[in-house]
């Protein structure tokens, strides 16, 4: 049997309360239960309002802020032109699938190093595997995006055809009464 949802109930005061625990914690302790795989539900106290993905992004924006950033201005860019998009959804899902796909390579190469080294530390063998496999992943990705742009424009312009066709087909044998002078 699964653990039920850890809930988190966030105040008007923008204090977090975890119910687990009966006490007040703080992003880094909600930082901590993502990095422990532990889960959880962030809702308003008040309206009971789901702010788990608020919260999350807090995080993000607190990381971002403090070290080195994961994200570039161009990505973040980018990111932005896509909201309201036809492409937003497809976006949100491709991302989703690549960073699963991402973590579960990581995890098997590091158990793999570890049945071939042990223990041991072996950061830049993994360091140059994860290079050789992004310059791999790009063109790649760049392939299988054009060909979907490819693919995608053929089949709306086929739709285009078949709008235009339909139309000459209803209209084809009316003809518009012609006033008489």
């Amino acid at each position: 049997m699964s653990e039920p949802v850890r809930l988190i109930k966030k105040y008007p005061n923008r204090r977090l309360y975890d119910t687990k625990t009966s006490a007040y914690i703080t992003l880094g302790d909600v930082k901590d239960l993502v990095l422990k795989f532990e889960v959880f539900k962030v809702v308003d106290a008040k309206t009971g309002d789901d702010l788990t993905r608020s919260i999350l992004l807090q995080i993000i924006l607190e990381e971002e802020t403090g070290g080195v950033p994961m994200f570039s201005s161009e990505l973040l860019s980018g990111f932005i032109r896509f909201y309201g998009s036809t492409m937003q959804g497809m976006l949100g899902k491709y991302l989703e699938n690549n960073m699963k796909t991402f973590v579960d390579f990581q995890q098997k190469l590091q158990d793999q190093s570890r049945t071939m080294y042990g223990a041991a530390d072996n950061t830049h063998m993994q360091t140059d595997f994860w290079n050789q496999f992004l310059n791999f992943q790009q063109p790649a990705m760049q392939s299988m995006m054009t060909a979907y742009m490819d693919q995608s424009k053929k089949m709306f312009q086929s739709m285009q055809d078949q709008l235009q066709s339909q139309t000459r087909n209803m209209f084809t044998g009316y003809q518009a009464d012609k006033p008489e002078k």
